[in-house]
C-alpha cells in the first residue's frame, strides 16, 4: 500500500521538535487530496524525513493520535482517520505550522476576489500601495457543512499575480503564500479579541446577529519587515477557543 507523503518543513530548535512536526502533520493530512492515501509512513521513515528522532516522532504521533486525527494498529500501521473532527481549539506556540495547521482541514469557499484601495487601518502595513489584492473565503466543518469562519485577506499585489485560486481552496494563504509563492516569512503577529456578530458575519456564519464571535487579525511579514498578508477572520464564538504558550527560554 502506498503511504501518506507528508509536507517537509525547516525546524525551530527554540520550539518544542515533536510540537513543530505534529503540527506540520497535521497541516499536511487536514489539508490532503481527497485521493491521497491513507496510510502514514512508518515511524522510522517520518523521523528521517523530520530529521528528528524516533522517540521525538512518536511523542508527535501520539499529540494526533490523542486528538483523533489518526489511528495505531499494531502490525498494521499507523493510518489517517478520514472522518475525524477538524473544529479544535487555536493553539499558538509561535509555529508558523500551528497556523497552518488550525486553518487547514476545512471546506473552502471563495466568495469573492479582486482589488481594493490601501486606506484606513492598511495604510499602515502598506505604505506606499495604492492598491491591494483581496480574497474573502468561507470556511465549513467538512463533516456537517456548518460554517465556522469567514477570512479576508489584502496581500500585495506582486503576490497575488502568483496566487492561484485552485490552491485558495485547499489550503490556507500562509501556507500558499510560504509554499506556493515562495516567500520567506519572518514571522506573523497575532491579535485576537472579542466582538459581537455584524449583519454580514450573522449571515454568513448562521448565527444571530451580535452574537459572540471571535475576531483575528494576523499580520505575516518577509526578511525585511514587509507587511506581505493581512488576515482578519470572524470565528464563531461557540466553536473556537484560543490558548497562547509562550517560550520561556
Amino acid at each position: 500500500m502506498t503511504a501518506f507523503a507528508p509536507d517537509s518543513i525547516v525546524l525551530n530548535r527554540k520550539l518544542p521538535l515533536w510540537y513543530q512536526v505534529s503540527q506540520s502533520l497535521r497541516a499536511s493530512i487536514l489539508g490532503r487530496t481527497p485521493d491521497a492515501p491513507l496510510r502514514l509512513p512508518t515511524e522510522e521513515q517520518l523521523a528521517g524525513h523530520y530529521g528528528v528522532s524516533v522517540l521525538t516522532m512518536r511523542q508527535a504521533l501520539k499529540e494526533l493520535e490523542d486528538e483523533g486525527l489518526i489511528s495505531r494498529h499494531r502490525r498494521r500501521g499507523t493510518f489517517i482517520e478520514p472522518s475525524a473532527r477538524r473544529g479544535s481549539p487555536v493553539r499558538l506556540l509561535g509555529s508558523v505550522d500551528a497556523i497552518v495547521a488550525q486553518q487547514s482541514g476545512m471546506s473552502t469557499e471563495l466568495l469573492a476576489h479582486g482589488r481594493a484601495p490601501v486606506s484606513g487601518e492598511l495604510a499602515e502595513h502598506f505604505p506606499g500601495l495604492p492598491e491591494v489584492a483581496t480574497y474573502h473565503r468561507l470556511r465549513s466543518d467538512e463533516k456537517t457543512g456548518e460554517p465556522t469562519n469567514h477570512a479576508h485577506n489584502f496581500i500585495r499585489p506582486e503576490l497575488a499575480e502568483r496566487v492561484e485560486l485552485d490552491d485558495l481552496a485547499r489550503w490556507p494563504m500562509t501556507k500558499v503564500l510560504r509554499d506556493v509563492v515562495g516567500v520567506r516569512i519572518s514571522r506573523i503577529t497575532d491579535t485576537v479579541e472579542a466582538t459581537l456578530a455584524d449583519p454580514e458575519t450573522a449571515r454568513l456564519l448562521e448565527v444571530p446577529l451580535l452574537s459572540p464571535i471571535l475576531h483575528y487579525t494576523g499580520i505575516t511579514y518577509d526578511e525585511e519587515g514587509r507587511a506581505l498578508d493581512v488576515a482578519r477572520i470572524h470565528y464563531r464564538g461557540d466553536r473556537f477557543s484560543f490558548t497562547v504558550t509562550l517560550d520561556a527560554t
